[in-house]
């Protein structure tokens, strides 16, 4: 809980900054002049801690080194995976779902206005596509299959391992946004992933930094060109700050997972069950097989924006949805894309925990959440 007693329940949005990655940091927090491309010592220095952090990185996400690379965030890293496999491909059928990430949605709407196929799965309430869809849908057509391993704004999972496997025995593509999954559940980049995504600020790393997982038996077109940095695949200066930071923040992550998860789904179960309990016509959006950090909660009869920012001035932050859609005023595309009513799309507020909430936190919130809904409900 922070210093000015506001309860912050948006870590899909950001989230502090956990003081190991931060000490992590200190290398190169120091007035220091350090670059990883340059030859003299410093340079050396610095490219020592850079290969340490991405071995600590590819231990831990069980990859080869040489198929991590470093960007400025998930948004592009997206990009990089998408538009280059897309190129490759071009016109040949992508498979997918309106429930992407708007860094996913809107290049797979860009290659389709460019001439290119999309046939977008059939998703239901779960928010989740269905194996079987996919199954039946890919044929000798389909030139890639992009999804996300976790919805950003319900916390409803795929089960991109079935679907990895099916791309693996048809010999196609398959990228992941593994954004909304990374430091909240153990799990594996299993065969028939070619490439996923990942960003440090929604882990307790900072800002600035994302990682590009890539297989290394792709080759695809750099993003941004120039130097040769990362083999030439995205050229500019290391953000080392952010990659030590990074890097420790997913070192760390075997000895807290799958503690760390069973006591977040706990939260946010009892989160849940107690507005429910004491409020009528509160529903769950996304379905029972969700990350266990994430409720997005439709509240009947209230208006999500009024609400939102009712609770706000009270001290309880939370979102409308993802934040790179902050300030729209439109329904969420992802919850009308599950098929719900207007009244429970525009009602929806997404809170989400992190592994340092604490259950007082949660019931001063929810305190302050039943007192609202029940204002709004009468006015």
């Amino acid at each position: 809980m922070s210093k000015d007693n506001r309860i912050y329940l948006d870590n899909n949005s950001t989230t502090v900054l956990d003081p190991e990655a931060l000490e992590a940091m200190q290398f190169d927090l120091c007035n220091i002049p350090r670059n990883p491309s340059c030859i003299h010592s410093f340079g050396r220095d610095a490219r020592n801690e850079l290969i340490k952090a991405k071995r600590a990185i590819a231990d831990v996400l069980e990859v080869n080194p040489e198929e991590i690379y470093f960007s400025s965030g998930a948004t592009e890293s997206n990009n990089f995976l998408l538009k280059g496999f897309l190129k490759k491909v071009f016109p040949k059928e992508v498979l997918t779902t309106k429930l992407e990430h708007s860094s996913i949605y809107k290049i797979i709407e860009e290659y389709e206005s460019q001439g290119g196929k999309v046939r977008f799965l059939p998703v239901d309430d779960t928010g989740a596509p269905k194996v079987e869809d996919l199954k039946e849908a890919i044929s000798k057509e389909t030139g890639l299959i992009t999804l996300i391993a976790v919805n950003n704004e319900t916390g409803a999972k795929t089960d991109y391992e079935s679907i990895a496997q099916i791309a693996d025995e048809n010999q196609v593509p398959f990228v992941v946004d593994g954004v909304a999954l990374l430091g909240k559940e153990p799990f594996k980049i299993v065969n028939g992933i070619s490439g996923m995504t990942f960003s440090g600020h929604k882990l307790h790393a900072p800002k600035g930094i994302g990682i590009t997982y890539l297989k290394d038996e792709f080759e695809l077109s750099p993003l941004i060109i120039g130097g040769n940095q990362q083999n030439a695949m995205r050229a500019g200066t290391h953000n080392l700050l952010g990659i030590l930071g990074f890097s420790k923040a997913i070192e760390i992550l075997p000895s807290l997972l799958p503690k760390k998860t069973i006591e977040m789904q706990k939260l946010r179960d009892y989160f849940e069950e107690t507005l429910q309990d004491q409020l009528k016509d509160v529903l769950i959006n996304g379905g029972t097989n969700r990350i266990c950090n994430t409720s997005n909660l439709s509240f009947l009869g209230c208006d999500g924006e009024s609400l939102l920012m009712s609770l706000d001035m009270q001290g309880v932050v939370a979102s409308h949805g993802s934040a790179c859609s902050s300030g729209s005023l439109a329904p969420s595309r992802i919850l009308s894309s599950m098929g719900y009513p207007k009244e429970r799309v525009e009602s929806a507020i997404r809170f989400s925990i992190s592994r340092f909430t604490q259950k007082d936190e949660l019931d001063r919130a929810i305190s302050i959440i039943v007192k609202t809904v029940k204002k709004i409900r009468t006015l």
